[in-house]
């Protein structure tokens, strides 16, 4: 009998990303703990714990909701805020590998990486 695919928790897949991205305090407090720059709720250290693996594995162990939320939350923050995209990115990708990797794949979703 086969093992089950990990998986990331989806204990906060119900989070309101949209309330996230509209309120620059949530926003600021979620960026500010993926930087190191600022204490993390427990929803964002869950974050910033999976970010890194997620990135290489292209989100293999994320669940459904949990990719719509990337691709919601990467298309924000590339288009309205540029500067703290480039924040995540040099702290992220500092190599642009994961950015080269998925430039297709974000093209298709619409997404100018």
């Amino acid at each position: 009998m086969a093992a089950a695919e990990e998986k990331y928790t989806t204990k906060y897949d119900n989070i309101d990303v949209d309330e996230i991205l509209k309120s620059d305090r949530l926003f600021k407090n979620y960026l500010n703990c993926l930087l190191e720059t600022g204490k993390c709720t427990p929803e964002a250290k869950e974050l910033k714990k999976s970010l890194p693996d997620a990135l290489k594995t292209e989100c293999s162990k994320c669940s459904e909701k949990q990719k719509q939320n990337t691709d919601k939350v990467i298309r924000f923050i590339h288009d309205n805020k540029p500067e703290e995209w480039k924040q995540l990115q040099a702290k992220y990708d500092p190599e642009e590998v994961y950015s080269k990797r998925y430039r297709d794949t974000a093209a298709n979703a619409g997404i100018k990486i």
